[in-house]
């Protein structure tokens, strides 16, 4: 009866553990639910607004190129130093043709500095070479002009509705230099609702995009009564600014450091919290510095759909309902089948223990104690013989082990002897011989795989005037991504015919198309990495032009002042979704270096933390030794990574190809 009081207690006290750790139970998985919505949510925001960045940079950087192209032409300086110049009026009327067609707006114009003569074209109104207006300094809609070449150094971007063309848009101005001197202005605009359509306005319910300037000046919204329009003035940021919508100054103040801290470190996300509109919202930050633009995402955690919540609550009801009941239902079986039992097999081994060997065990059952219970009753017997029986066996085991260390030692060697073969195949298969015998001093190559094949190879091909250079990360090293290099070797052979060597966008895509075409009869092939980064840059010896595209490979230049980069698509060859990819184009200049480099130079570790490279020191390594020839900053660049390196593991590998020509 002692016993059975003891196990009635024992039990009741496991289901009252087990109902009282509910509760907190309860509490913890809403927490749970809640820090993983929050999480969710931030990463969908962070995520969004790179996307958005992305969308808004690519479009807009390209019309700011034609415009800066505009105001730097030799025919825009050369007639604005003489307007009554005829020839040099029809000249500048018929190029800046050719940029009307290709601005996104199919718009451009032009402001004098010495006459204030606006002249400006669309594909709407008829053409016309006489100036619309002019500027006058007193007049509170010009002032734009005034202060943008007073406080400007090169160019800014400015939402404004002009009054005597009757139209808002985001203006592109870019001053036009002469001889040190701000001598006019020239770009284009592209048509608010629009740019609204394609970059800012979201159809998603909670999601809130919009583009703030340094001064926190609203330059687009999904609401355009909140653009800050004229904001050059200097007074959108007081009259149209974020900070006029937040709660509070510590919001105000906390908007401000994140600005600040976007700004420091573009391309990364600054995240807050902040009320807009009576509702908390976080807001995620990405600086443009191109643009001098912050890409702002507000997300309603509450109203986004951010994952799915309304299966939350009925699933943990039914989960803690299910749980009770597992609870009692393992109370009873544990008092019934475990507890009961194992009291009675104690004491048979407490007797065992003291060399009674002769004891009465519990009643023969058909389960796992029972087994034990039989174990017990012959354990004693059988020690002695198993002692013996159990050296016999090591013996054997020894000998056994002993022969596969052999036979895995052989075997070993034949993978290796493989290895070395399949090694100096994919060596054979790099244009090594190629490059030194055609181009010499104006390449250099840093080819290291972290295993004895790897899945990294470089590209060469040679045309009349035309030059293809291409560098390529399968995914995966080693044997597997050896492997893949000649899928992809063979996958860039046929995409160069097709498309053509000069069309490095269209090798990329029609790559992809042939990779996904080798691998969609794989029955496992989802669940495989068959991806892989490319970058192909085509040299224009006649035209002296570089051409880029690449899939998550950038093309990086310096002439050793400064460092630039073109930078790849977001997407890698074969990935789920189809990436797109487009040609960026750079001059030839006479000492200017071009290098590209798969993400193994990038992420290696070293350092004293063990962080990776990354492209802040990768640049840096390049405006440093870009004025040596291309032998000597291929062995700067190795001694600088294996210094970085130290004694850290190679993680991935590495390939890094240079060119220059002067």
């Amino acid at each position: 009866m002692a016993m059975l009081g003891l196990r009635g207690k024992s039990l009741l006290a496991l289901l009252l553990a087990c109902l009282i750790a509910l509760v907190p139970a309860a509490l913890i998985g809403w927490q749970v639910v809640d820090s993983i919505r929050t999480h969710f949510g931030e990463a969908f925001a962070r995520n969004t607004t790179l996307l958005q960045r992305e969308k808004i940079f690519a479009p807009l950087s390209r019309e700011l190129a034609l415009s800066l192209r505009l105001a730097d032409s030799e025919v825009t300086r050369q007639w604005l130093r003489d307007e009554t110049d005829v020839a040099k009026r029809q000249l500048f009327f018929r190029e800046a043709e050719g940029y009307r067609r290709d601005f996104r707006d199919h718009s451009y114009f032009l402001i004098s500095n010495r006459t204030h003569a606006y002249y400006f074209n669309d594909g709407k109104s008829p053409h016309t070479e006489s100036a619309r207006y002019l500027l006058r300094a007193d007049k509170a809609d010009d002032s734009w002009y005034f202060n943008t070449l007073r406080d400007t150094a090169t160019f800014n971007i400015n939402v404004n509705h002009d009054s005597q063309l009757n139209v808002t848009k985001a203006w592109i101005n870019v001053i036009v230099h002469e001889n040190g001197q701000k001598v006019g202005l020239a770009g284009t605009g592209l048509e608010l609702t629009t740019f609204l359509n394609d970059f800012v306005r979201s159809r998603e319910a909670g999601i809130t995009p919009m583009i703030l300037n340094r001064q926190g000046a609203i330059q687009a919204h999904p609401d355009p009564r909140l653009i800050a329009l004229n904001s050059v003035s200097g007074k959108g940021a007081l009259h149209g600014g974020l900070q006029q919508q937040l709660a509070d100054d510590q919001e105000r103040q906390a908007l401000r450091l994140a600005m600040r801290q976007a700004e420091s470190r573009p391309g990364e996300v600054a995240m807050l919290q902040a009320t807009l509109g009576g509702k908390p919202q976080l807001l995620a930050l990405s600086f443009i510095p191109e643009l001098g633009w912050h890409v702002v995402t507000a997300v309603d955690l509450n109203a986004a759909r951010v994952f799915d919540g309304p299966w939350l609550t009925p699933a943990l009801i039914a989960l803690a309902v299910l749980l009770a009941a597992l609870l009692l239902g393992f109370a009873w079986a544990v008092e019934k089948l475990v507890l009961r039992p194992i009291s009675q097999l104690r004491k048979s081994a407490q007797a065992m223990a003291a060399g009674q060997y002769e004891v009465a065990l519990p009643a023969e059952r058909d389960d796992e104690i029972g087994e034990l219970s039989a174990a017990f009753g012959v354990m004693a017997h059988k020690v002695r013989s198993h002692t013996s029986e159990l050296e016999y066996r090591v013996r054997e085991r020894t000998r056994a082990l002993e022969e596969a260390n052999r036979e895995m030692a052989a075997a070993h060697k034949k993978i290796g002897d493989s290895i070395d073969y399949a090694s100096l195949i994919q060596r054979a298969m790099l244009p090594d011989r190629q490059l030194v015998q055609a181009l010499g001093q104006k390449h250099a190559v840093l080819w290291r795989p972290r295993d004895v094949v790897g899945g990294d190879f470089y590209v060469y091909r040679a045309g009349e005037h035309t030059l293809l250079f291409g560098v390529v990360d399968c995914a995966g090293h080693g044997v597997p991504g050896a492997l893949m290099t000649m899928l992809a070797h063979a996958a860039i052979d046929q995409a160069i015919v097709d498309a053509g060597m000069d069309d490095p966008a269209g090798i990329l895509t029609r790559c992809d198309r042939i990779l996904r075409g080798m691998l969609r009869e794989e029955r496992d092939g989802h669940v495989l990495a068959t991806n892989m980064d490319a970058g192909f840059a085509c040299v224009d010896l006649q035209a002296r032009t570089v051409t880029f595209a690449g899939a998550k490979i950038a093309l990086y230049y310096s002439d050793g002042d400064d460092v630039g980069e073109l930078p790849g698509a977001r997407r890698a060859i074969g990935d789920k979704r189809i990436g797109e990819y487009q040609n960026a184009q750079l001059p030839l200049q006479a000492g200017r270096s071009f290098y590209m480099t798969t993400d193994g130079f990038l992420d290696q570790a070293g350092g004293e933390l063990g962080y990776g490279f990354g492209s802040s020191r990768f640049a840096d390594m390049i405006r440093r030794h870009a004025r040596l020839p291309l032998d000597e900053q291929g062995q700067a660049f190795s001694a600088t990574l294996a210094e970085y390196q130290g004694q850290h593991a190679q993680r991935d590998d590495i390939t890094m190809l240079c060119f220059r020509f002067d």
